[in-house]
């Protein structure tokens, strides 16, 4: 199933880090290696605690999730989702939510679910490109999701916003990116970046690190195929240099960071594994 059609729903999925001498101690331990389970999408919606089952057993310790809607996630309550990932020894610590659910009632709902079962982040994932046509629609989103990280502050819970590579295509003489960090009010949104995206738009996210200390609290960490850039690989066998942005983590305000896929070089399970075992050698 392709993104989009997630989104359409209701949500989707990530990667991040921590400053370097902490991620190589969680690379010892496992504390805090996230998953995005957009990653594994097909399975979850199948067979939701058998997945986490498996992840668990891969060392994943954080979750975000996508696809919540009215208190449902992958056919299942969503407390009795969180609480089953706790009973494996998981937590549901970042979840994506799409545009239209991030209002009104809705919004309520959502914010109070997540709040009731421990969530520390929830993220707007995507723009379809019908939404952000001018950078005047980017001032009127990111004034949305102003309004959208202030309900979110009163119930103790970060929003967030997250990147592809379409923000950092010149609009209207401007980069969307970049009129997004000086519009959203950092007080109420901050940013989930994705390293995959970013890189592949043509930036660098060391710049923007040092640009915007603080700012970027969850990363996504997708490697590119060495092949083709537009193609995932499992991390670590691709061309993201991970150990100098690990490097830089601190700087960015990194809290969480999760594992994620777009595309795969094999079977999604597979490649989860994989990119979890390259990961714990890195201590």
């Amino acid at each position: 199933m392709k993104r989009r059609e997630f989104v359409q729903t209701a949500s989707f999925a990530a990667v991040g880090l921590l400053s370097l001498p902490s991620f190589l101690a969680a690379g010892k331990s496992q504390k805090g290696m996230g998953l995005a389970l957009y990653a594994v999408r097909e399975s979850i919606m199948k067979d939701p605690k058998g997945v986490l089952q498996k992840v668990a057993g891969f060392g994943y310790k954080d979750l975000e999730t996508f696809s919540y809607k009215d208190g449902q996630i992958f056919g299942m309550n969503f407390s009795d989702f969180c609480n089953h990932a706790k009973s494996l020894g998981m937590k549901v610590t970042s979840g994506h939510y799409g545009l239209a659910q991030i209002t009104g009632d809705t919004w309520l709902k959502a914010v109070d679910d997540a709040k009731k079962n421990g969530q520390e982040f929830m993220v707007m994932p995507y723009l379809v490109e019908a939404d952000r046509k001018s950078i005047d629609d980017y001032k009127k989103i990111c004034a949305a999701l102003n309004a959208a990280g202030e309900v979110c502050n009163k119930n103790g819970i970060r929003f967030q916003y997250h990147n592809h590579a379409f923000e950092f295509e010149t609009l209207d003489g401007q980069i969307p990116f970049d009129v997004m960090l000086k519009e959203l009010d950092p007080k109420k949104v901050g940013i989930e970046l994705d390293l995959y995206w970013i890189i592949r738009g043509g930036h660098d996210p060391v710049k923007y690190f040092n640009a915007f200390p603080g700012r970027f609290e969850q990363w996504h960490i997708k490697d590119m195929s060495k092949d083709d850039n537009t193609k995932n690989s499992n991390v670590g066998d691709g061309s993201i240099d991970f150990k100098s942005l690990f490097a830089q983590a601190k700087k960015a305000g990194m809290k969480h960071w999760y594992v994620e896929y777009d595309t795969f070089p094999g079977d999604p399970i597979e490649s989860v594994a994989a990119s979890a075992k390259y990961l714990k050698t890195l201590h």
